[in-house]
């Protein structure tokens, strides 16, 4: 399935905007229900905690991609069934997460777009430590909040409103 507010691939968005885009180059994979998704990006750093990340999911997604640094762990699952059907209940078009997924045969029925590192049958602490609403980077990306995120089988890549014109 892809998301039908995705008007342009990934591939795409880089050759038309070749200064302006940027591409995560981690290898991350899809698990949602939604290969292709974007939005505006909301973001969380958090590591092996998914307290923060559950509550922003709380909040009326708008169609917006929460963008989550967990520190590329891959000892525990920061997003699992519940959290990803949290996420879609509310609105949001999808995550990305440098780090790790879990029930991800339930994950794939989820109308959500979900593109993360692996997955991790560990689940996450939850002791609420992290940050919210602040640039984060991996992969040699920078995820600013307010800027568009669009993720597909080809990729992560990020753009700044504003090089639209």
């Amino acid at each position: 399935m892809t998301n039908p507010t995705v008007a342009t691939s990934t591939a795409d968005l880089v050759d038309a905007f070749p200064d302006e885009a940027h591409t995560c180059d981690l290898p991350l994979r899809q698990f949602g229900g939604l290969v292709a998704f974007s939005g505006r990006i909301a973001t969380v750093r958090c590591h092996e905690d998914n307290a923060i990340l559950r509550a922003m999911l709380t909040e009326p997604g708008e169609g917006r991609v929460l963008v989550v640094d967990g520190g590329g762990s891959r000892y525990c699952a920061l997003l699992g069934e519940n959290v990803a059907e949290l996420a879609r209940a509310n609105g949001w078009a999808g995550l990305v997460l440098n780090g790790c997924v879990r029930d991800v045969v339930a994950l794939r029925r989820c109308e959500v777009g979900i593109t993360a590192l692996g997955s991790s049958p560990r689940r996450a602490r939850k002791s609420g430590a992290g940050e919210r609403d602040v640039p984060v980077s991996f992969g040699g990306a920078t995820f600013r909040p307010g800027h568009e995120v669009h993720s597909d089988e080809d990729g992560v890549a990020v753009l700044d409103p504003a090089a639209r014109g």
